[in-house]
């Protein structure tokens, strides 16, 4: 069965309390980085912390009396988990869901928080998915699929209505895709209201499966390579999503890493919003790119349920990236006052000395030398790059780690 845009009035109208309508908020902001005209459709706000509970919900709401007594089973890095786990707790049915057994752990124990049973198995979805349908195959559960499923995708497509309820004139919405649910469901309700929306997916590089199945003209495995955004870590798009988008989207585009460090780092300092890598591609590929200038956008923000050890790198990194945190590895004459002269070139910059480590021993110092590494807190690119230059003029030899 395939989904359709009938599927998606009535997953709209069974949502109840629990399922939120989440804002669409115009950022002045990234308005002025990108050229567009950019609102976010804040997703990382809805219950559980992602779009994921609506499909999760609905079609467990769908089910039969007799198919909510054997129980549910779902494969998930996270965010389908906790909408799958919240979904059964409402219904008072029995939950199980396999996740990688490099999932976050906040994301693990928030699943279980909310009742289900937590298995895990394999190092990425795809591993999650096979223990899932054996689960499923040994115990008649039914198992509740993260996007191929056409009451999924159809129940992500209540965001689509959303948004051109809200903006009625958007010319183009950017969207996360992993397996493609969030995707194939917003451009059924999108294309049936208004086929001139142009409706683009983001990918991350390092899986870019959706982007080469199109290439391809049919579904293709590939992915693998190191990630943050491991909410769209996917190998093999789903065969219904895939239909949906071959069908009916205007473009996929892939983005780096790099940028979506930089699009959460400016999402928490200029919006005060946490989003998660994966739910952050849109954006990052609009600040990247520019692609569409003076246009109305809505990049969707997906999800918001980011590891707490991986929000601290990110601000870190988002810091280098920005030149605002530089850190450099000086190699000094062991004697006193050597120091001083660093300091001294720091405090005429204006940086701020964050962190010093010293080092005697290490076997790559001579010895009468001791190297230091100093973290400092700079205004920006211009003020580091001031610093650099006065260091240098100074005969001070260093080494840029950021």
């Amino acid at each position: 069965m395939n989904p359709t845009y009938d599927e998606i009035l009535r997953a709209n109208s069974m949502r109840g309390d629990e399922i939120r309508k989440t804002p669409l908020l115009h950022s002045p902001t990234f308005s002025d980085i990108t050229g567009s005209e950019i609102y976010l459709k804040a997703e990382f706000q809805q219950k559980t912390g992602s779009f994921k509970i609506r499909g999760a919900y609905y079609k467990i709401k769908s089910l039969s009396d007799e198919e909510k007594k054997r129980g549910v089973v779902a494969a998930s890095a996270g965010n389908h988990a906790q909408g799958v786990a919240f979904a059964a707790s409402l219904e008072k049915i029995p939950c199980t869901i396999v996740m990688p057994k490099n999932a976050s752990p906040a994301k693990v124990a928030a699943t279980k928080g909310y009742g289900a049973k937590v298995i895990l198995e394999g190092i990425n979805y795809d591993e999650s998915s096979a223990k899932a349908k054996e689960i499923s195959r040994e115990t008649g559960s039914t198992m509740i699929h993260a996007f191929d499923d056409p009451q999924i995708i159809a129940a992500q497509g209540v965001i689509g209505l959303e948004i051109l309820e809200d903006l009625p004139d958007v010319d183009e919405i950017y969207i996360p895709i992993g397996g493609g649910g969030l995707a194939a469901g917003t451009l059924i309700a999108i294309k049936e209201k208004n086929p001139n929306v142009k409706v683009i997916g983001v990918q991350s590089r390092s899986f870019p499966s959706m982007y080469e199945s199109l290439k391809e003209g049919k579904i293709t495995s590939c992915g693998g390579l190191r990630t943050i955004a491991d909410g769209i870590s996917v190998k093999i798009p789903g065969q219904l999503t895939f239909t949906v988008i071959h069908d009916l989207i205007d473009d996929v585009v892939l983005v780096e890493d790099t940028d979506i460090i930089k699009a959460m780092f400016l999402l928490m300092e200029r919006m005060k919003f946490v989003v998660e890598p994966a739910g952050a591609v849109s954006l990052a590929y609009l600040i990247s790119a520019k692609p569409s200038p003076g246009k109305k956008i809505v990049a969707i923000l997906a999800g918001g349920n980011v590891d707490m050890y991986l929000l601290g790198q990110i601000v870190d990194k988002g810091l280098a990236a920005m030149g605002r945190l530089l850190k450099l590895s000086i190699l000094l004459p062991d004697r006193p006052g050597a120091f001083k002269t660093i300091v001294d070139e720091i405090s005429l910059a204006n940086a701020n000395i964050v962190e010093v480590v010293h080092d005697r021993l290490s076997s790559n110092i001579n010895a009468g030398s001791a190297g230091v590494t100093l973290s400092l807190e700079t205004q920006g690119r211009e003020q580091a790059d001031k610093l650099i230059k006065a260091l240098i003029e100074r005969n001070i030899q260093f080494t840029l780690l950021t």
